[in-house]
């Protein structure tokens, strides 16, 4: 049998995705099912439990192919390939289309048209919601969702939609917490960072650094001092990733600053090499 990568292919010895049929060995296979993430960020864990490690994050309105729901746990793959576990009461099925994407890092979801109201939740930038009607209070814009909730309408954008530079989105994140795992804009890592911005510039990325390392765009050179390298150019070491921002500047969700943060190039270059070596890779995307 051909090793597939498990982050990536839903297969075990007791059930698999049954498009591995003839790939993977397991005692039964299944077609999965749809389901849409109904709660802010979904944790995707490596085990069916809480205590499980994050290997990333789905976001509010997403759609994932369910294999197996046991225990309070579904098994699932999300849009961007990924496999893992996430609690169950996390999905509801499939209804409507989305509409808009959140597009400002963050905002609220309230009661009903008035910023007065309550708020219900807040959502990350990346979300997808279906608005239904429009209204407004006082000025200010709303849009509306089936249950009568209301999002302010400035924070949103209509499907389908991308941003011109997606270095311009994970700027926006800046002093966003780092959280290993993270794939939102309440806490982030680095390829999540990469990932969740590239997405809003309807850009594909896998989820994972080796992977983003292997996948995106072209090997480039850095020339001497990295002289070569452009505005959205890709930095990879073993096990990070940064996004270059301009000349000896770049982007990224630094473990070390515990934020998303801006320094230069060559300054992460010689801290980083102190624990992790050179950088390994650099690639510019299509």
């Amino acid at each position: 049998m051909t090793a597939l990568d498990r982050r990536l292919h839903a297969f075990r010895p007791d059930l698999a995705d049954t498009r591995l049929q003839g790939q993977v060995e397991a005692d039964a296979f299944v077609e999965g099912q749809p389901a849409r993430i109904v709660v802010p960020v979904a944790d995707l864990l490596r085990e069916p439990q809480l205590e499980a490690g994050l290997d990333t994050q789905v976001l509010h309105g997403e759609d994932v192919r369910v294999f197996e729901q046991r225990d309070g746990f579904a098994w699932v793959q999300a849009q961007d390939g990924y496999v893992g576990y996430l609690e169950a009461e996390a999905l509801a099925p499939v209804l409507g289309t989305p509409t808009h994407v959140v597009a400002a890092p963050r905002t609220f979801v309230y009661a009903g048209p008035d910023l007065r109201f309550p708020r219900r939740r807040a959502l990350s930038l990346g979300s997808v919601v279906q608005v239904t009607e429009e209204a407004e209070t006082r000025g200010t814009e709303y849009s509306l969702l089936e249950t009568g909730e209301a999002l302010i309408t400035k924070h949103l954008q209509p499907l389908p939609y991308a941003v011109l530079d997606y270095v311009d989105v994970a700027e926006s994140l800046l002093n966003t917490p780092y959280l290993w795992g993270g794939a939102s804009a309440f806490g982030i890592d680095c390829s999540g960072l990469v990932q969740l911005a590239m997405r809003m510039a309807g850009m594909f990325a896998l989820r994972d650094t080796d992977m983003q390392a292997s996948t995106i765009g072209e090997p480039i050179g850095p020339g001497p001092d990295y002289s070569l390298l452009k505005r959205g150019d890709l930095v990879f070491w073993k096990g990070h990733v940064a996004i270059v921002a301009g000349p000896d500047e770049i982007v990224h969700a630094s473990g070390h600053t515990m934020c998303v943060t801006r320094e230069s190039l060559a300054g992460a270059v010689q801290r980083i090499g102190y624990l992790y070596g050179a950088p390994t890779a650099f690639r510019r995307p299509g």
